[in-house]
This record gives C-alpha cells, structure tokens and sequence, in this order.
C-alpha cells in the first residue's frame, strides 16, 4: 500500500528519487499522468492498465469520456525508475503541476501524487478546515 507524505527534490535533470518505501512496490517502471487538483498521478504499470482499460471501455461517443481519455492518456509516460530509484519527469507534465525544486511525494494507497510543495500545503490546509464535515457527509453514504 502507498501511504505517507515525503517532501524531495528534483534534481537538475528532471529526475525525482522516490521514497524508499514505495520503490519495492512500484517495481522498475511507472506510469507518469496528469493528475487531478493540479497534481501529477504516477501508477504502476498493473494499476495503470486497470486505469487505461477503464477509460477504453468508456463511450468514445460522449465529449467527457473523448476530453477525459485524451487528458489521461495523451499526457502519459512511462518512466523507468533507475538503479537508485530515481524517475525522469518530462518538462511538460513538470510545467503542468508547477513542480519546483522541492516536491511533496503523496501516497495516496493506490497511486502516488507528485505536488508543487506550495500547492499541497495549501491543499492539505482547505482539507483539514472541513474534514469533520467530510468524514460526516461520506459516513451518511456507508463510505466511512
């Protein structure tokens, strides 16, 4: 399971070393996407094809599945991760989610999110402000 927060940075070449406890599950490739709340989604090659067979069953006839596949699936990438654990994050999905030099590494069970440092720490302080509210209304449809 990917759970944890981690705070690292990317180095001058666009590489980004994974948290030690995530590399053993997440194997020697990944799948880098962009994500959703401004962030970057990386799966693992199984989850990934969870992922895209998802949104392949998906009416290609509707506009929302069209415009959704194409933002997952055209801005995806696979990433090796090298002998250190280190992965390539191209310009563009670095561009997307605002990435700097400090990067807030989320496991989030079955994906891990790469956060502008800033953004999540924005993020996780509007969540915190209402989570009573959000364990209440998802406690009243049996989620919680």
């Amino acid at each position: 399971m990917l759970i944890g927060e981690y705070t690292h940075t990317i180095d001058d070449k666009n590489r980004l070393s994974l948290p030690a406890k995530f590399r053993s599950e997440m194997g020697k490739k990944v799948v880098l996407t962009p994500g959703l709340d401004g962030c970057l989604f990386i799966f693992t090659v199984k989850q990934w094809s969870k992922i895209e067979e998802g949104l392949n069953q998906s009416s290609f006839l509707q506009t929302d599945s069209r415009s959704f596949g194409r933002y997952m699936l055209g801005g995806a990438v696979e990433a090796d991760v090298d002998s250190i654990g280190r992965i390539l994050i191209p310009d563009f999905l670095r561009e997307r989610a605002n990435l700097k030099s400090k990067v807030s590494v989320v496991g989030v069970s079955s994906r891990v999110e790469l956060w502008n440092d800033k953004a999540w720490s924005e993020f996780k302080r509007g969540v915190e402000k209402s989570a009573d509210a959000l364990a209440e209304k998802l406690g009243s449809v049996g989620v919680l």
